[in-house]
């Protein structure tokens, strides 16, 4: 009988852990030779993903890999920052992308620079270690967690004590599949709990701070917001944390890849189930109560300038496009750093990246070297919001090429509505999976092949309506309607046009409502 995907996966965790890989990738390196096919799943626990061959000559049979690098907390200094940017240059083509979990991913890479890039990281303290694979992904949070003026609490220690529990341990190595987790006291909300497996929100109540624990979020086969379950203290979450993980480790499902999250156990245990179980796991006690109003979808982000907890500094938001960073623009970056005596940046949960504690006198300065270097310290409504996900470039799953449009399409909408005030957030995704979280935007575009006249044609179809929005949140629905590249910008300029005059409040609300019509672009 044949071996099913998910078997073939829990066969070679099993023979051998994942953390175990990196000896084998020291040896692939060295003596530059194959990749046993059923190390290259192993390759995940270490960053690693086979690239996909579409930018390659056919004379060239490299495999190459695109390698994630995990930033804790989203926090790089600047000597992190100029290795990265060394890193891109010299290995990567000059690729480095910022990813919705915080991270960096690079491109273009050999298995036999491996040794030499491992070694720079980890001179400076970052690593690539469980940056994917069935494992605990890097925890996301407030990109400034303890410099926010207003916050409602500092959870900086609190998530280096998670990242630091399931760091190469092999009590957590072999997961059903990923599990991804938040932790945030952003008085903003920008991390978006309603999607992760696992996500501790602080909330101001009448005995004081204490966190609103969600379970079950997920995109793609999981597409459910998270439950909530109710309030917890600080000193709560870790012992939380560690048992949940242990529940799905335990009870996941490891026969079906598509039925392997935390959401899927909760939606087959119930909510009541769950609860009791983690309470009687962890020891702790989960208080009911009321879910609290979370910060409206438009103001869920820290871009542009703005007041840092140093009275004498400002943090200022840049936005890029779907996290097209680059090792030129890394190391300009560095440089800036250090021209003014800035320590450090921090990256976002929508690919773009804080400058913090800019002196004041000094950020009209800065602002015109970011804008030189094309980066937007001033994002409009267009680029704010705006993600992508890997794309046609480089993904094997994509069908089409994304952070290209992400651009064009940002661009284009500057152009036409120049005074356009209202965050819009729009989500170009290469597939019809999930990774620039298509479902959950004003305008997603998930990537489809179709047929015009009689060419099939590479491009998007149009979902509408997505918001994150903790108990308002929803889905976005599909239209059905097909766009290739070139038609995009022009069709949601008459979308915008069409809300315009629509007199509804909100572009959210005007594409999610019934009387939404898209006929006049078909």
């Amino acid at each position: 009988m044949k071996e099913s995907k998910a078997a073939r996966v829990e066969r070679i965790k099993r023979q051998k852990d994942g953390l175990d890989v990196l000896n084998d990738i020291y040896r692939y390196a060295k003596a530059d030779i194959p990749v046993d096919p059923e190390d290259i799943d192993r390759l995940k626990w270490y960053g690693l993903y086979t690239q996909n061959k579409t930018l390659q000559p056919k004379y060239d049979q490299t495999q190459y890999f695109m390698l994630r690098v995990k930033i804790e907390k989203g926090v790089l200094n600047k000597d992190q920052i100029k290795t990265l940017g060394e890193i891109a240059v010299k290995y990567a083509r000059n690729s480095a992308d910022f990813t919705t979990r915080q991270d960096l991913q690079f491109h273009w890479i050999k298995m036999a620079d491996l040794p030499d890039i491992f070694e720079q990281l980890q001179k400076t303290g970052l690593t690539t270690c469980m940056a994917a694979g069935d494992v605990v992904r890097n925890t996301v949070t407030c990109p400034i967690s303890g410099r926010a003026e207003e916050e409602i609490a500092d959870v900086s220690d609190v998530v280096d004590e998670i990242n630091t529990l399931f760091c190469k341990n092999r009590e957590f190595s072999n997961l059903p599949r990923k599990f991804k987790i938040g932790v945030s006291g952003c008085a903003q909300h920008c991390m978006p709990h309603e999607i992760q497996d696992l996500s501790f929100v602080a909330v101001k109540r009448e005995n004081g701070v204490e966190f609103a624990l969600f379970a079950g979020g997920g995109l793609a086969s999981n597409r459910r917001f998270a439950d909530f379950l109710g309030y917890v203290q600080k000193d709560d979450i870790v012992p939380l944390t560690k048992a949940t993980v242990a529940i799905f480790r335990d009870f996941g499902n490891r026969e079906k890849r598509n039925r392997a999250r935390l959401g899927h156990l909760i939606k087959e245990w119930g909510v009541h189930k769950f609860k009791e179980t983690l309470e009687k796991n962890s020891g702790v006690r989960i208080k009911d109560g009321k879910i609290f109003e979370v910060s409206p979808a438009k103001m869920r982000h820290h871009c542009g300038i703005f007041s840092s907890k140093n009275s004498d500094t400002s943090h200022i938001g840049c936005a890029l496009f779907g996290g097209k960073m680059g090792g030129d623009r890394l190391l300009q970056l560095y440089s800036l750093l250090e021209k003014y005596e800035i320590n450090e940046i921090r990256t976002t949960t929508k690919q773009n990246f804080i400058i913090l504690d800019v002196p004041k006198e000094a950020v009209n300065r800065v602002c015109e070297e970011l804008e030189k270097m094309k980066i937007n310290p001033y994002p409009s409504a267009f680029r704010t919001r705006t993600t992508a996900c890997t794309g046609l470039d480089f993904c094997k799953f994509a069908i089409s090429e994304t952070k290209s449009l992400a651009e064009e399409i940002a661009l284009y909408l500057e152009n036409r509505f120049p005074a356009f005030g209202e965050p819009v957030n729009i989500s170009v995704n290469g597939c019809p999976n999930s990774c620039a979280h298509p479902c959950i935007a004003d305008i997603g575009l998930s990537g489809a092949t179709f047929t015009r006249g009689e060419k099939k044609v590479r491009g998007f179809e149009l979902l509408v309506g997505g918001k994150l929005e903790g108990k308002s949140s929803r889905f976005s629905k599909r239209t059905g309607i097909l766009l290739t590249h070139e038609e995009i910008p022009g069709f949601i300029e008459k979308l915008i046009t069409s809300y315009q005059k629509s007199g509804f409040k909100s572009f959210g609300e005007y594409l999610a409502s019934e009387s939404f019509d898209i006929e006049f672009a078909v």
